[in-house]
């Protein structure tokens, strides 16, 4: 890291410490769903951030949670205890949404009272800011489609909520990057690995789209059939994969097609993903070029193993924690390579 003013140095640890609590919360929102917590809070109180106290209070929660389909369909021998239990999963991961937002908001008015953030920046935290109120809103979306006839929260409406966590995630990131990196940003017609970043674009797209497919696995819970490798049913193409009609329906809701596609997309892009690394370590002897190369290969290499052991062990809580972090910071090495490149 270059020599940074005082003020820019306050700014990139407050942004990282944002991007820390960012990540918690894409992690923690995985284990809520892996736990089936997701639905066990039935309102929103924008303003509400003290828990149920005392016995009367936790009382009437789950007697409200007992009116939505979720409990009268699936959850009907739930306890009050066992209703605590997924109930604090939701509770943290909406407080800790909030948190992130003062977190946030109140360095922001401080560092811009005492005039320390530049003006460029300004715009884009802004920008940051909107994003996470909009997604809050779209996380309560989500959470009202489960709140119906079908107790399940839509598919659609998780992948774009994930997809938006990361777009916001990669933005502070890539903020964090510029403050970092003391070379300016060279424009592709005036760079001299043209070629190199506009593969690092197309991959990085390839890793969103293949963490898009994993949304939809997730929201679908698609993970849970099949679980074996490489074959599925016994075949590399298994029955009922294009079983629904419209056929664009199939890699949307149809469970088998679902889970296909994203093994396979990820097994492809992962093997793209070890041919960059091989071939970028060998182009280039610049060392923040070499660490972001290194530092792809490693990573993805480890997402395959936890992506293979997450599926045979039928998606245990952590194993699956853990395939979602990994995909988290996978994108976060690749898009460092990306920005590096984006300087030469």
């Amino acid at each position: 890291m270059y020599e940074i003013s005082v003020d820019d140095r306050a700014i990139l640890r407050w942004l990282q410490i944002c991007l820390g609590l960012i990540f918690i919360m894409v992690i923690l929102g995985g284990v809520t769903r892996l736990t089936g917590s997701g639905l066990s809070m039935v309102t929103w109180h924008p303003t509400g951030m003290l828990p149920p106290f005392g016995s009367d209070q936790w009382l009437a929660e789950f007697e409200l949670y007992q009116q939505f389909p979720e409990f009268q369909k699936i959850n009907s021998d739930l306890t009050l205890e066992g209703f605590k239990s997924i109930f604090w999963f939701e509770y943290s991961h909406r407080m800790l949404g909030r948190l992130i937002g003062l977190v946030f908001l109140l360095p922001f008015a401080y560092f811009r009272l005492r005039g320390m953030i530049k003006p460029g920046l300004i715009p884009r935290l802004v920008i940051m800011f909107v994003l996470g109120g909009f997604q809050g809103l779209l996380g309560w979306y989500m959470v009202k489609s489960g709140l119906v006839s079908n107790p399940h929260v839509s598919q659609y409406r998780l992948t774009a909520h994930l997809l938006s966590a990361i777009l916001i995630y990669g933005f502070i990131l890539w903020t964090i990057f510029n403050l970092t990196n003391k070379d300016g940003y060279r424009r592709l017609a005036e760079s001299s690995v043209a070629a190199w970043r506009k593969a690092s674009l197309g991959l990085i797209c390839l890793v969103l789209l293949t963490i898009v497919s994993g949304g939809f696995v997730a929201g679908l819970k698609a993970g849970l059939i099949f679980n074996t490798f490489p074959l599925m049913g016994g075949n590399f193409i298994p029955e009922g994969i294009g079983a629904l009609s419209p056929w664009y329906l199939n890699p949307l809701e149809n469970l088998v097609t679902v889970q296909f596609d994203h093994r396979w997309l990820a097994i492809g892009t992962g093997l793209l993903l070890i041919v960059w690394y091989t071939r970028g370590r060998s182009h280039f002897d610049q060392s923040r070029l070499q660490r972001g190369f290194k530092l792809v290969g490693m990573m993805v290499i480890l997402q395959l193993i936890l992506g293979i052991a997450t599926l045979l062990l039928q998606v245990p809580v952590v194993l699956g924690a853990l395939h979602q972090a990994g995909a988290l910071v996978l994108f976060s090495v690749l898009l460092f390579n990306v920005h590096t490149l984006s300087r030469v």
